[in-house]
């Protein structure tokens, strides 16, 4: 895939980030299916405005990890603490569930490898990308569509087409819709799954463009997971490889991509491994 040059090297965009109070720290943790593990002991933080990559083959723990993180997999044992605005650096878990949601629904976007997972598919995509600040109480219809219009525009979608269904358009373009509902109402910390997989290779190259754009003009932090080390060079700062559930290496991400030293990022990063 054909990507555009980063403008900084992950080490200076960490600098830069400096040593800002964590926006998430993750300590210990573990999930488990039954005997199987899904991840475990796994512990890291992020700060504001950084990309957090977790890449690693099929089966790898990833996706396990990403859900248990961002509040849709309770894991069996460790801490997920989010700074959030209400309750400051809180445990997500302890939260009760309305609170929980609230701050899922204000402070976090989603989204997902399939963007029929993440849009309504009997309303417009402008309806979907408006929701979330019905969400949050707005009621005035014309503000609504104005701030929709202009994020339409931002993800590079025709406004013309604001009343279209999803299903009528491509899938590069639904993806575009689900970024774009997903930002709308300034989350702080955005999770992305997988966001280009399944596209063709020059939707995935302008699409990943167009978030890393955003990613940086809106100052977010972010985690993406992904098995193309193409779309964690151009997103993450740092990276986090995983293998059977468990972390093997982490660091810089043009560190442990030019120079990794577990033998498994080795493998990824010579593309041995089919993943």
């Amino acid at each position: 895939m054909t990507t555009a040059t980063i403008e900084r090297s992950p080490s200076q965009a960490v600098a830069e980030i400096g040593q800002a109070p964590p926006l998430l720290r993750v300590s210990n943790l573990s999930k488990w299916y039954g005997h199987v593990v899904g991840c475990r002991d796994v512990s890291f933080e992020l700060r504001p405005g950084e990309v957090l990559g977790i890449v690693g083959e099929s089966g790898s723990g990833k996706t396990t990890l990403l859900n248990a993180i961002s509040g849709r997999l309770p894991p069996t044992s460790g801490v997920v603490e989010f700074d959030t605005s209400r309750f400051g650096l809180a445990n997500i878990y302890a939260l009760n569930e309305p609170d929980r949601r609230r701050m899922q629904r204000e402070e976090w976007g989603f989204v997902h490898q399939n963007p029929r997972d993440g849009l309504r598919m009997r309303v417009s995509g402008g309806a979907n990308v408006a929701e979330p600040l019905m969400n949050l109480g707005n009621r005035h219809y014309g503000q609504m569509r104005r701030a929709t219009l202009e994020w339409l525009d931002r993800v590079e979608l025709d406004t013309s087409r604001i009343d279209d269904k999803p299903r009528n358009f491509s899938g590069g373009m639904q993806q575009r819709i689900q970024v774009a509902r997903n930002l709308i109402h300034g989350p702080r910390l955005v999770f992305m799954d997988e966001p280009t997989g399944g596209l063709d290779v020059s939707v995935q190259a302008r699409l990943l463009d167009l978030l890393r754009e955003l990613v940086r003009d809106l100052g977010l932090a972010v985690i993406i997971v992904t098995h193309d080390m193409a779309v964690a060079r151009l997103m993450a700062h740092r990276l986090i490889v995983m293998k059977s559930g468990y972390v093997v290496e982490t660091g810089l991400t043009d560190q442990v991509l030019d120079d990794p030293q577990h033998p498994y990022s080795q493998l990824l990063v010579s593309s041995v491994l089919q993943i």
